[in-house]
């Protein structure tokens, strides 16, 4: 099975996100080159192939909330995750002035 090469680089920039840093969905479909793919790019967290080498987890909404994950018990291990590795949290979503991944 191959994989568009659009998946392919989301899947690469989601693997150099690190650790105490989160990037948006919109983010990482603008880098990629397809800034209004948002949608496709949540489409292909939910298909990761490779967790947690793809850390699908440092992916959050544009506005810091905490969507689609599937491991555990969901969005409380995502957001325990995310905690172990050092986001900063504001209430229930991530505070992106201090967490969000600047390449």
């Amino acid at each position: 099975m191959t994989i568009s090469s659009f998946k392919a680089k989301i899947y690469e920039l989601t693997k150099l996100i690190p650790k105490g840093r989160v990037a948006a969905y919109g983010q990482l479909a603008a880098l990629a080159g397809r800034p209004k793919s948002a949608r496709a790019v949540g489409v292909f967290m939910r298909q990761n192939p490779d967790a947690p080498n793809i850390p699908c987890h440092r992916v959050v909404a544009s506005d810091g909330s905490l969507t689609g994950y599937s491991i555990g018990n969901g969005l409380s291990t995502k957001k325990s995750l995310l905690i172990k590795e050092g986001v900063k949290f504001k209430v229930s979503k991530v505070d992106l002035s201090l967490s969000l991944w600047h390449p």
